[in-house]
């Protein structure tokens, strides 16, 4: 029996990299799923490989996290046992463009902002309630290192990450006597569609960003945000800041 039986975890942006891998490693430990995407056809080959690999409960839902509207239409329809979830994982978010803040492509701003805090905060205004009413519950949110460290060009893209860190402290404020735990999962360089949506779908530009060392990958976070959530109920892991060994800062690598 898993370690997360009858458990529910929600996970955005759960079609690719850390949310799709994040899947895999709840549903190992039996957790029952609630994956979110836009695209619906991934999370449909997922959920069909989650239920007959560990045999949990799968509900998937296309959402844009950046759609006030759909996201609370999409949670306050959830009935029966989906309405007691759990674990809460943040995860979708994404990078667009590398410009100087005067250069910068205001569509890019507004994709990062929508996406990266105010569709997190959408969720969470949505789902936190539900915790908060049955006195339990795990909020993780996918931040970055880049949260913590400007680098160049990265503006607004940083700066949306400053704010998933403001956010997540002022959760743990808001929630320290609510019995819901608050995790902040910050990684450095995480191999996965990241770089390529940055670059507008360039292969090869994203593909130059990993060349020469070992980054992370999105198994790797999964296995963070796992142990985190697996910690006993009255230990919470506040904040984690993991990196590749060959990582040193923003832009500090060890490329051999």
């Amino acid at each position: 029996m898993g370690r997360l039986q009858n458990k529910i975890v929600f996970i955005t942006g759960a079609s690719s990299g850390i949310g799709k891998a994040s899947a895999y490693a709840f549903a190992a430990e039996g957790a029952d799923l609630i994956l979110a995407a836009r695209r619906i056809e991934k999370l449909n080959e997922i959920e069909n490989e989650l239920k007959k690999k560990f045999k949990v409960d799968v509900l998937t839902i296309q959402l844009d996290v950046r759609n006030k509207k759909d996201v609370k239409k999409a949670i306050t329809s959830l009935s029966g046992k989906w309405r007691s979830i759990d674990i809460l994982l943040n995860n979708a978010g994404l990078a667009k463009g590398m410009s100087k803040i005067y250069e910068g492509d205001t569509e890019h701003w507004d994709e990062m902002i929508d996406t990266n805090v105010k569709g997190l905060l959408y969720v969470s205004r949505e789902i936190i309630p539900l915790m908060v009413e049955r006195m339990q519950g795990h909020v993780i949110n996918l931040g970055s290192i880049a949260g913590y460290e400007v680098y160049p060009n990265g503006n607004v893209y940083c700066a949306s990450k400053f704010a998933v860190n403001g956010i997540s402290k002022a959760m743990r404020l808001d929630l320290y006597d609510k019995n819901i735990r608050v995790t902040s999962i910050d990684p450095g360089m995480v191999e996965t569609e990241f770089s390529e949506v940055r670059f507008s779908g360039d292969k090869e530009k994203a593909k130059k960003v990993y060349d020469g060392w070992t980054p992370l990958s999105g198994e790797d976070i999964a296995d963070t945000i796992l142990w985190c959530a697996l910690r006993p109920a009255h230990i919470n892991i506040s904040e984690v800041i993991i990196m590749g060994t060959a990582q040193g800062s923003t832009t500090l690598l060890n490329r051999k």
